[in-house]
């Protein structure tokens, strides 16, 4: 399954530049391909966010942090830049999102979905399907345009049903903790706007002919990865179950940005010995380099490693 990693300058960015704001720094998109079988995908970007260290990792006991960093070439003091990997997937007719970016409304180095995607000469009516892992800001609020309309009007739109249970039940903005109201507030308002549009699913569903439902909760109540094909032809599509390097080397540990830490570390265990073990190349929305490697094992622990 070979893989290729491009950076596009788009043509309007590339025309301001050279005629009328020389000095100026270009826009481009970083994209990386993966070709299996019939399948293409591609990790498109939509930005990154940044976290205070301290928030971070702040889940890896002290004593432990500055080293288990360290291991992994991450400066225990810095912001962690944490990439937004968008997984498009094109088979036959079917033009499929999973998880559609922040959109403008998040943070100011997110958001830059639809420039990427026209960087590879895709736009937003093209897409034919979308399917969310989960309810949060970065995967969610992209889903309507400026003038709240769906931004991806031809595509069907697909959530696990325990998932969109969660964000559109009532009293979630009472109970989710004051620091995520806005987190609340923001996903049932797309649904909202969304309306009949989301069509619901359960765990092992074949949301798509190939791609099947997989629960992996904890990081939020109803998350959801996606094995697309099969392990020696095909991708496993993590979502957030994992969202930094130490979650693989300390499975055992939540994550500050987990609903429920204890369960997403169970989760996290699993997971990563079921792919390790079936050998999947997987896509991670937050991983380097356009997320796509494979899962190595370690003893109790794992190692994320890039494919070439």
């Amino acid at each position: 399954m070979p893989v290729a990693r491009r950076f596009f300058l788009t043509r309007a960015a590339a025309l301001m530049s050279a005629a009328v704001l020389p000095l100026a720094p270009l826009r481009g998109w970083a994209v990386t391909t993966l070709t299996a079988g019939g399948l293409r995908i591609d990790s498109v970007s939509d930005g990154h966010i940044e976290f205070p260290s301290d928030f971070a990792f702040s889940m890896i006991p002290e004593a432990e942090r500055g080293d288990l960093l360290r291991s992994l070439d991450i400066d225990p003091q810095a912001v962690l830049r944490s990439p937004l990997n968008v997984t498009l997937l094109r088979q036959a007719d079917r033009v499929v999102l999973f998880d559609v970016g922040s959109g403008s409304d998040f943070m100011p180095t997110a958001g830059t979905l639809v420039d990427a995607l026209a960087a590879i000469d895709v736009a937003p009516e093209d897409v034919t399907d979308v399917i969310f892992t989960h309810g949060h800001p970065d995967h969610l609020w992209g889903v309507l345009d400026d003038f709240d309309e769906p931004l991806f009007a031809k595509a069907a739109h697909r959530m696990g049903e325990v998932e969109f249970e969660y964000w559109t039940h009532p009293a979630t903005i009472d109970t989710i903790g004051a620091d995520r109201q806005s987190f609340a507030a923001g996903a049932i308002r797309r649904l909202t706007a969304l309306g009949g549009r989301v069509e619901r699913f359960a765990d092992g569903a074949e949301v798509l002919p190939g791609i099947r439902a997989v629960m992996t909760p904890g990081h939020t109540p109803g998350h959801m990865s996606f094995a697309v094909g099969t392990p020696a032809e095909g991708l496993f599509v993590t979502g957030d179950f994992v969202t930094m390097l130490a979650g693989f080397a300390r499975p055992d540990l939540g994550a500050a940005t987990d609903h429920d830490p204890a369960l997403a570390a169970r989760t996290r265990r699993a997971t990563l010995a079921r792919l390790a073990e079936e050998g999947w190349t997987i896509l991670g929305y937050h991983l380097p380099q356009g997320g796509i490697g494979t899962v190595a094992r370690a003893g109790d622990a794992y190692a994320f490693v890039l494919r070439a």
